[in-house]
C-alpha cells in the first residue's frame, strides 16, 4: 500500500537526534520493510512550548498545507491508500492528517498519542483541543507507552482500535557487535584511561535542561552511594546542559568518561564493550537507549514506569528502581557487580530485544494492522450510515 507518513513533533530527517527522531525513522522503515510505499508527507513541524499566538499561526499554516496536499494528493499517481502520523500531543497537534485523510477518503493512523487533561484552558489549550480533533478522526491508535491508552480511548470514535506495538529498533547490529567486544574495550581503556578489570557503567543521552538533567543528577548521586573504585563510568551525550551535567558528577565526586557526542553508526560498538546500563529514567515514555542496551546484550538498571517495565523485564533483563531514590539505584548497581548475573540478564535482554523490539517483529505487526485498517475503512465507507467519515 502507499503510505503518507507525518511527524509533527520532529521529521525523521531533521538534523537534531533524539529518541522522536529515531522511532520516526524506525517507524518508517518498518512499514517498508513488508514492500509498502512509504512517503514523507511533510517536514511541517507544530511543536511549540506554550505560545498561544504562535499555536494560531502554526494551526493557520496546518490548514494551508492541508488544503495544498489534499489537492495534490487527489492526483491517482500520488494518492496515498493511508496517512500514518507518529507522535500527536498537546505540544505537537496534527494540523495536517487529519484534514487530508478526510479530502482523500482514506483511513487515518495515529501511533503515540497522549492526553493531558491538565492542558484544557491553559498555555496549550489549542494543542490540546487539536490533538483531541485529530483523534476524534482517527481510524486505530497504536500505543507504544501503556501510560498512553486510558487518556486516549475517550477521545476516540465509538468501535476505533487501539493496539499496542512494542517500540522498537534495528537489533541486529547491536546483537552483532558482541563479536567485537574485546577490541571495543581495549580501544575504549586506553583512549579514555580506563581499568579494564573493573565492571563498567555505561549511559548515553541528549544533555537538556529537563528530565534528562534530573536523570544526570540522581544517576550521580546514585553512583556516588556506590564504591568509588568499584566501576568505571561512560557517558555519552552532549547538550546545552552539559555543564550542569559535569558540575553534578563533580559535586558528587564520581569520575567518569565523558565521550560526547557518539555518531548512532558507533553506538553498538560502545556498549558492547560496557557491562551494565544505567539511567534513573525521570519521565521517559520507555527510552529507545535502554531498547539498544538490551539488544547489545546489556543488563539494564533504570527508574521503573509502566513504559520502561516494558522494555526492561525486572529481575530478568535487569534491574527496576522506584523514581527518585538513589540509595535503591546504588543498591541495585551493586547487585549487578557479580558478573555471572550480569551474563544472564545480559543473555536474556539480547533474546528480548530480538523477539519483541526488532524492527522484523514490528514490521510484521505493523503489516497486519493496517491490512486490517483498510479493510474495516473500505467496509464502513460502503455503508450510506458511516459514508461522512471517508468523504
Amino acid at each position: 500500500m502507499r503510505i503518507a507518513f507525518y511527524a509533527p513533533m520532529k521529521a525523521p530527517d531533521d538534523p537534531v537526534p533524539s529518541g522522536d527522531r529515531l522511532l520516526a525513522r524506525n517507524l518508517m522503515a518498518a512499514l517498508r520493510l513488508p514492500g509498502h510505499a512509504v512517503t514523507l508527507a511533510s517536514r511541517f513541524r507544530s511543536y511549540d512550548r506554550g505560545d498561544r499566538e504562535r499555536q494560531e499561526r502554526l494551526a493557520a499554516v496546518g490548514a494551508r498545507l492541508a488544503r495544498r496536499l489534499g489537492r495534490r494528493l487527489a492526483d491517482p499517481s500520488l494518492r496515498p491508500d493511508l496517512w500514518f502520523t507518529y507522535h500527536l500531543y498537546h505540544k505537537a497537534p496534527d494540523h495536517v492528517g487529519p484534514a487530508v485523510a478526510t479530502t482523500l477518503g482514506i483511513p487515518y493512523v495515529v501511533a503515540e498519542a497522549s492526553v493531558a487533561n491538565k492542558q484544557r484552558g491553559g498555555p496549550f489549550d489549542a494543542g490540546y483541543r487539536a490533538s483531541l480533533t485529530a483523534l476524534a478522526r482517527a481510524d486505530l491508535v497504536l500505543t507504544l507507552n501503556p501510560n498512553d491508552a486510558a487518556g486516549v480511548a475517550p477521545h476516540l470514535d465509538p468501535g476505533v482500535p487501539m493496539e499496542t506495538l512494542a517500540p522498537f529498533i534495528d537489533a541486529g547490529p547491536f546483537a552483532a557487535a558482541g563479536a567485537g567486544r574485546a577490541a571495543s574495550r581495549a580501544a575504549l581503556a586506553a583512549r579514555f584511561g580506563l581499568d579494564p578489570e573493573r565492571p563498567w557503567l555505561v549511559t548515553a543521552a541528549m544533555m537538556r535542561a529537563d528530565q534528562k538533567l534530573a536523570s544526570y543528577r540522581l544517576l550521580a548521586e546514585a553512583l556516588a552511594l556506590v564504591e568509588p573504585d568499584g566501576f568505571e563510568l561512560l557517558i555519552a551525550g552532549t547538550g546545552p546542559a552539559e555543564p550542569q551535567v559535569r558540575a553534578a558528577f563533580a559535586e558528587k565526586g564520581v569520575q567518569a568518561a565523558f565521550l560526547g557526542p557518539v555518531l548512532a553508526a558507533d553506538m553498538p560498538a560502545l556498549l558492547s564493550a560496557a557491562d551494565l546500563y544505567v539511567w534513573p529514567a525521570v519521565k521517559e515514555a520507555f527510552g529507545m537507549a535502554l531498547i539498544e542496551a538490551g539488544a547489545a546484550g546489556l543488563p539494564v538498571v533504570a527508574g521503573t514506569s509502566p513504559g520502561v517495565a516494558g522494555v526492561v523485564a525486572h529481575g530478568e533483563t535487569g534491574l527496576l528502581v522506584p523514581h527518585g531514590d538513589p540509595a535503591a539505584f546504588a543498591g541495585a548497581v551493586r547487585s549487578l557487580r557479580d558478573p555471572a548475573r550480569r551474563a544472564r540478564y545480559g543473555d536474556a535482554a539480547r533474546r528480548r530485544a530480538m523477539a519483541r523490539h526488532d524492527v522484523a517483529a514490528a514490521a510484521a505487526r505493523l503489516d497486519a494492522v493496517l491490512a486490517e485498517t483498510l479493510r474495516r475503512f473500505g467496509r464502513a465507507a460502503s455503508t450510506p450510515s458511516t459514508m461522512k467519515r471517508a468523504v
